[in-house]
């Protein structure tokens, strides 16, 4: 099988989960329908619990790092071979704890961003898509984003 031809398989199995995600009452949708849907709720839970951890992991990776190079050289000082080793690994600690934060920040600046984005494309999608013709008193006319397709085909 080509590159292509799996891409494609890979494509279609994919649309095929979205456009079915709400017919069997997933998490977040309403019975029946094909929306995908993400509540801001869960966006802001999820970019607080990354922006708690950055917090915490901040002062708390700081501390291990000067309690580490304060026992390291205490160790060595006192002639133990292992006080140069733990001295060492001080190193690749910090780069993991900067790891890590940057991936914290990254998930959290995100999510806000995403938040805020998303809001403002349901806004720009609601006024642009628009159904032509006779609607029901109670509808607004707004064209949901999983029916789009099918004005296109």
């Amino acid at each position: 099988m080509s590159f292509e031809e799996e891409w494609g398989a890979l494509k279609a199995a994919a649309a095929m989960r979205l456009n079915s995600a709400g017919s069997s009452g997933g998490s977040g949708a309403a019975k029946g329908s094909a929306d995908y849907v993400v509540s801001d709720d869960e966006l802001g839970d999820i970019g607080h619990a990354a922006f708690g951890l950055f917090n915490g992991l901040e002062s708390t990776g700081k501390h291990a790092k000067m309690a580490s190079e304060t026992a390291g050289t205490s160790l060595k000082g006192d002639g133990f071979d292992t006080g140069a080793a733990f001295t060492e690994v001080i190193g690749t600690w910090e780069t993991q704890v900067k790891t890590l934060l940057q991936a914290c920040a990254h998930i959290s600046n995100h999510l806000d961003y995403t938040k805020a984005s998303k809001k403002a494309d349901d806004e720009w999608i609601e006024t642009q898509l628009r159904i032509v013709g006779p609607i029901a008193a109670e509808a607004d006319g707004a064209v949901p984003a999983s029916q789009i397709s099918k004005y296109f085909q």
